[in-house]
């Protein structure tokens, strides 16, 4: 079991991208990082932040497809055999995290580790649904309570790989966010980065009342506490661990 941070108590001008009526969605990239909620009128009700991922196939077969290959030919012209997401196939346990700071100054963040699911309906209005392990279809979602957003000052969504799991860059990994109102907004981790255990990928912003997302995609070595002193939060981190599923 690896070392793990964990929680404890204490202490220019921007491009906005426009959706695309095929998909209805909008891709934040490096030329286009910003998208205001507020003026996409999506800045009300429950916003929703997907992480979903998959295995690159080619890693997950890779060697021993070659070397089975050299010693039966004829499977080059077989069938491949699709498997579903299971703990056996996606050996991969990425989480969605949040750190957050409110207008009143406190801090704080959401995550699996540590059992920081967060809450709704009152502070720090942001909510786990729960933690995905296995790669499930659904990923891990998180909520925000987009109608107390006056009382939210900043939010950093990050993504971090788990114990004995391949890296950022052997995984197809997409963060999306559904508004109450407008096109979906995505952001791909598609940037190589092999050895990072952390990424922050996009942070949220209350600037005079207006809502802007901004495309963030920094890989980190190391995990949650070094993300904090990239961003300035301020918070304790100390040692944590999951349960066993």
């Amino acid at each position: 079991m690896s070392f793990w941070d964990g929680l404890r108590p204490g202490g220019g001008a921007a491009q906005f991208d426009s959706g695309s009526a095929a998909s209805n969605s909008i891709e934040l990239t490096k030329r286009h990082p910003t998208v205001s909620l507020s003026k996409q009128d999506a800045a009300t009700g429950n916003l929703r932040v997907n992480l979903s991922w998959r295995m690159r196939t080619s890693d997950i077969e890779g060697r021993s497809k070659q070397s089975g290959l050299l010693r039966h030919p004829f499977k080059l012209f077989q069938p491949e055999v699709v498997q579903a997401h299971t703990q056996g196939m996606v050996n991969v346990d990425l989480d969605l995290g949040c750190l957050y700071e409110l207008s009143d100054g406190s801090k704080g963040v959401v995550q699996p580790l540590g059992g920081f699911f967060g809450d709704l309906n009152i502070a720090p209005y942001i909510k786990l649904s729960g933690d995905d392990r296995f790669g499930a279809p659904s990923g891990e979602t998180i909520f925000v309570n987009l109608d107390h957003r006056d009382e939210i000052k900043r939010l950093l969504f990050f993504a971090y790989i788990y114990d004995q799991t391949p890296a950022f860059d052997r995984t197809h990994a997409t963060v999306t966010l559904y508004p109450s109102n407008g096109p979906r907004v995505e952001i791909e981790l598609d940037e190589r980065a092999p050895e990072a255990r952390s990424c922050a990928v996009f942070s949220m912003e209350n600037v005079k009342g207006d809502l802007l997302v901004r495309r963030e995609v920094k890989f980190v070595y190391g995990f949650q506490a070094e993300l904090d002193r990239l961003y300035g939060w301020g918070l304790q981190w100390g040692r944590g661990y999951k349960t066993k599923a």
